[in-house]
């Protein structure tokens, strides 16, 4: 790698690494443990079939801890490359010099407010419809989080790399008990057993199509709800009222976009596993969505499933427009009155 190069990728890691050791205690300890392992995997280049050891991990982790300890109040670094400097949050600027070099970087904020960064090799550039996706493939720099796919206004970013090791984390949590649910139907339709590479391929190839589904859905929903839906959200950071508003706005993207495609095209598989990965407050507050899922894989009857998407739409993209309306209201009012109203509002 060139040094130009190797220095922004290492500053673009600083930077993750400067994330991690603000969030990193986001997580419950189980979940905390086994994204660290992950994270250790993809570190070190250890392929799926290599099992880790306690003893590797326990030091990788205590030294991992101890950096995040060191970096924990130091600011973001700007992004050198090529005699420039670019914030790290100036990702049209920095992605201009990049996209020429076949790299491609996004920055932006998840859950919690959390800040996300990674620089990746460039896979292809689409735009379809009025948005740019960028499809990245092998990563340079990423943080302990690493979502499958972000929108960004206008831009979609598609993670392969992460969303093939999100699959095998979850095919891993599996295999503890093997249970006769959605995420174990979906992992039927793939020999895992006798090739687990080829395997782990197909099923990302297959499912990252529904991922962009779903950020066109994002897209749909910025468009109808603008830039003051995420300034607030920032303002209702950490709180349970933050987690509600982001999974009223995931239902209304994938009642609008993702489920009426995957429907259409009778996707069995696509629709097993986003149920098996439907959890959290999303799962919470639409039970009648699984209860059709559960109806319909006892009956195969699709009206079942399409009865309940079109309700969700109606109803989330209302609820979506209400929650605004708590915007002009101190914090701690909004976010009591944002509690209440989706509490009010489970469907």
């Amino acid at each position: 790698m060139h040094s130009s190069l190797r220095q922004l990728c290492c500053t673009v890691q600083k930077n993750c690494h400067i994330s991690d050791a603000r969030h990193g205690t986001d997580y419950g300890l189980c979940t905390y443990l086994l994204k660290m392992r992950e994270f250790y995997r993809w570190e070190h280049g250890i392929d799926f079939n290599t099992a880790l050891t306690n003893e590797s991990v326990g030091e990788w982790l205590t030294a991992r801890e101890a950096l995040w300890e060191s970096l924990s109040e130091d600011d973001f670094s700007l992004l050198p490359l090529q005699g420039m400097e670019f914030d790290p949050f100036d990702v049209e600027s920095l992605n201009a010099h990049l996209e020429p070099l076949g790299l491609v970087y996004s920055a932006g904020y998840g859950l919690k407010n959390k800040p996300l960064f990674f620089l990746g090799h460039l896979e292809r550039r689409e735009e379809p419809g009025g948005v740019t996706v960028w499809v990245a493939g092998r990563e340079l720099a990423r943080d302990l989080m690493a979502p499958a796919a972000m929108c960004q206004g206008d831009r979609i970013y598609i993670r392969q790399e992460s969303f093939r090791r999100l699959l095998w984390e979850k095919l891993e949590s599996w295999r503890w008990h093997r249970p006769d649910n959605a995420l174990g139907r979906a992992f039927a339709n793939y020999d895992f057993e006798r090739d687990l590479e080829g395997s782990l391929d197909e099923m990302a190839e297959r499912e990252l199509d529904a991922v962009l589904l779903h950020e066109q859905g994002e897209y749909h929903a910025g468009l109808e709800l603008g830039q003051t839906w995420n300034d607030f959200l920032s303002d209702l950071g950490h709180s349970p009222a933050e987690l509600m508003a982001r999974a009223v706005r995931d239902h209304w993207a994938d009642c609008c976009v993702t489920l009426p495609v995957l429907i259409e095209r009778r996707d069995r598989a696509s629709i097993h596993f986003y149920f098996g990965s439907l959890s959290g407050m999303r799962e919470t507050l639409f039970p009648d969505l699984a209860a059709a899922y559960e109806q319909w894989h006892s009956s195969d009857d699709w009206l079942l499933l399409e009865e309940s998407v079109s309700r969700g739409e109606d109803h989330w993209s209302s609820l979506a427009a209400q929650l605004l309306q708590f915007r002009e209201l101190p914090v701690s009012e909004a976010k009591e009155a944002v509690k209440n109203l989706v509490e009010a509002n489970i469907l």
